[in-house]
């Protein structure tokens, strides 16, 4: 394997555990909001900084989402997170092959 192939190889795992980082964060955040969890507890602060810059978008996107009763954005941004992870990550990885 030449080194820029290598180089997209690492650039794609890299971005697929960044995705699933994500991912694994704003589902912690959506079980937690179930509780009703202290907000001055030093790893909700954490989950709502993370996860925060990513649902606020998507709120302010569809505002009409509050109306239902329920906060559906996490559940939007899992599809959004799936659809980049497979695209970007089938990308690079077919650029790896093309580059043998």
């Amino acid at each position: 394997m030449t080194i820029l192939s290598n180089l997209f190889l690492v650039l794609a795992e890299v971005f697929n555990v960044f995705i699933m980082a994500l991912y694994w964060l704003i589902l912690i955040r959506a079980v937690i909001s179930w509780v009703n969890p202290d907000p001055h507890n030093p790893v909700v602060r954490f989950l709502y900084r993370t996860t925060e810059p990513i649902l606020n978008p998507i709120r302010r996107f569809f505002p009409g989402l509050g109306r239902l009763g329920i906060d559906i954005s996490p559940f939007i941004a899992f599809l959004v997170l799936v659809l980049l992870r497979s695209s970007v990550v089938a990308v690079l990885r077919n650029i790896v092959h093309k580059l043998h």
